[in-house]
């Protein structure tokens, strides 16, 4: 892990700094703030300690502008309880009280460099897509891994990272989908001061923030087809070009990429090239959706409901009888996310010993699998339902609920709500930068609209 320390090395800090050292991270250190986004814009780092006495609210603000989303643990004396609130109320994750606590500061690094989305599996439909992944794991091939939204493609993509020769650097994810077009070969490839309005300075991309390591190229299906082009060239050798350099840069890294489209019928489309596909699939994983592995879906419950009973301090209670039946029967649309999600509402909604069906609610309120005898009548009761609610309304009003809706539904992953939609993720994210600009609240990715 790469800490960056932002403060001066006195002897409470460097105590911090050594025990950070002992327990396996990278220390590096700076005495400034702009110091510090200097080493972040040349390297990168996990997490960033910052001594209360620097201008905390001045680094977030200063990360957020760059789109840096390395996270701040302030840290200082014990008895400066108003110094550690107005940390947290800029933007700090964590407060950490100095002289430091070797418990506290190992628990912190630990919460950074562990991955709490568990890869749990019993069905042999996905023991199969398991045991390949093993068997790639320690070559340097490229992989795709496709499948419907929340099959847990990330998942598998760290799991093959965490198996492989890489697996003690940096493992480094862009979702291609949630970056417009114009930002994200920035993101990738880095910038030099002044290549555009806003380039500050010279600052990294992720491909040289994950050289030695593993770079995930999250929904690529999303990217731009010019950006396509360049992507090739450096995967093909393993150089790029920041935005406004003049000098190619060597990286190492292997890639992983993801998609829940069907990336043969988008090179059709036109919409994919045919020489990236090629270049990304020498080895295919396909996660089946978890209505397609059902051993899966009672292991996975046990666990989320496991997890979130600890997480909030609650009795892990088991499935009734009837519980089990039921989310065995269910379709999991949304697949393992879904499923997650469900999990963590009846850990919150159950009163007794046992998690009943009457805890096990859809997001809108209802029982799952609540369904009228006569699916006709129901239908026509919904249409008119439906037109009662438009009338008197704009179609720019039904429009932009009906945008927000879906977005909410889908906790706010734009690529799966484009589809659902019908229409291109560049058109639904002019939608959403419309919305934003009017003063409406928009979720980001992995957020509801309560959320936002």
């Amino acid at each position: 892990m790469r800490l960056l320390i932002i403060g001066r090395l006195n002897g409470e800090l460097i105590a911090a700094s050594k025990i950070a050292m002992q327990r396996g991270a990278a220390v590096v250190q700076s005495d400034t703030v702009e110091q510090g986004l200097v080493v972040l814009r040349s390297r990168g780092a996990d997490l960033i300690m910052a001594d209360v006495a620097q201008p905390i609210a001045e680094l977030v603000d200063a990360l957020a502008l760059e789109r840096m989303r390395t996270p701040v643990v302030a840290c200082g004396t014990g008895t400066d309880a108003r110094a550690a609130v107005a940390a947290i109320q800029a933007g700090a994750r964590e407060y950490i009280p100095l002289p430091p606590d070797p418990d506290l500061i190992a628990a912190i690094i630990e919460a950074v460099t562990s991955d709490n989305r568990a890869f749990v599996w019993r069905d042999p439909a996905m023991e199969r897509v398991v045991r390949l992944a093993e068997q790639v794991a320690r070559s340097e091939a490229s992989v795709l891994i496709t499948g419907e939204s929340g099959t847990g493609k990330e998942v598998v993509a760290r799991y093959i990272h965490g198996r492989s020769g890489r697996k003690g650097k940096a493992f480094v994810s862009v979702n291609c989908a949630a970056i417009p077009d114009n930002l994200l070969e920035s993101e990738l490839f880095g910038h030099e001061k002044g290549a555009f309005t806003g380039a500050v300075a010279r600052r990294i991309g992720k491909f040289e923030e994950a050289n030695g390591g593993t770079l995930l190229l999250d929904e690529i299906s999303e990217m731009d087809v010019r950006l396509q082009a360049k992507l090739l060239r450096a995967l093909q050798e393993r150089t790029i070009d920041r935005v406004g350099g003049s000098q190619p840069v060597r990286v190492d890294i292997r890639v992983i990429a993801t998609s829940n489209r069907n990336l043969g019928d988008e090179v059709r489309k036109g919409t994919f090239r045919e020489d990236l596909l090629y270049r990304l699939n020498v080895v295919h994983l396909r996660l089946p959706a978890l209505r397609e592995r059902p051993a899966d879906v009672l292991e996975l419950a046990r666990h989320f409901l496991k997890r979130y009973a600890d997480a909030n301090g609650l009795p892990d209670r088991p499935l009734s009888a009837e519980s089990r039946d039921l989310i065995l029967h269910s379709p999991w649309r949304g697949n393992v996310r879904e499923l997650e999600n469900t999990m963590h509402r009846a850990v919150l909604l159950a009163s007794g010993s046992e998690i009943t069906p009457d805890a096990i609610m859809t997001p809108e309120g209802e029982a799952l699998g609540t369904s009228s005898s006569d699916p006709a009548a129901r239908a026509v009761q919904a249409a008119e339902a439906v037109t009662r609610g438009l009338v008197g309304r704009t179609v720019a009003d039904v429009e932009r609920d009906l945008i927000l809706d879906t977005l909410d539904h889908c906790l706010g992953n734009r690529t799966h709500a484009a589809r659902i939609l019908g229409i291109s993720i560049r058109t639904l994210r002019n939608k959403l930068n419309e919305y934003n600009l009017s003063g409406i609240v928009v979720p980001g990715p992995g957020q509801g609209r309560s959320a936002a």
